[in-house]
């Protein structure tokens, strides 16, 4: 515009070819390409974000699996003579499955020799690590330390014990579904496996 309000005239070129405008199907091209790149960016997102979450739940499970079998290990390796019955009640409470089941028959005759012998134990826990997480099973392996005492042997003595737990997610909670002291024969399930 010039300073007196017109407008000023715009001289083309007649030589230079004017660019071609793009055509329909170039256009759909373009636009298919940008949804091709737009959907597989979905994809990529969506799968990378399932798979974020996924983790998450077995870390979760994992810890939540781990401080129970800890508090777990301690109550099965402790006993006292004045509360026998609150430790297999509370034993027999934090088990589930075949573990659960073995106890609960052989809890009796092994009441019975605590007792008869005056057994006072102290389960700790030195260390544990999940070995495994499948679902709602999480295998724990525990070194622990007990300390043992009993009428035939009133000091206190030692004893080393290395611990294999399956903790099984039942409800909100986990409980010992199998238990194996190193050494021991690993129990054969019911299902003939």
């Amino acid at each position: 515009m010039t300073g007196n309000g017109k407008y000023d005239a715009v001289e083309i070129d007649s030589a230079e070819p004017l660019a071609p405008r793009p055509t329909s199907l170039a256009r759909r091209s373009v636009v298919f390409a940008i949804g091709v790149v737009v959907i597989s960016l979905a994809a990529v997102t969506g799968t990378l974000g399932w798979q974020f979450v996924r983790q998450h739940a077995r870390d979760d499970a994992a810890s939540q699996a781990l401080a129970a079998a800890r508090s777990f290990a301690v109550t099965l390796t402790s006993t006292d003579q004045n509360a026998i019955d609150k430790n297999f009640a509370d034993v027999l409470g934090g088990a589930t499955g075949d573990f659960k089941d073995i106890y609960g028959k052989t809890a009796a005759q092994l009441r019975k020799m605590l007792i008869d012998n005056k057994v006072n134990t102290t389960g700790t826990v030195d260390d544990a690590a999940v070995k495994s997480v499948n679902g709602n099973d999480v295998d724990v392996l525990l070194s622990m330390k007990q300390e043992v005492t009993s009428a035939a042997v009133p000091q206190p003595r030692t004893e080393f014990v290395s611990v294999s737990m399956t903790m099984r997610k039942v409800g909100s909670t986990w409980l010992a579904a199998e238990v194996q002291m190193a050494g021991q024969p690993k129990p054969q399930h019911r299902g003939g496996l």
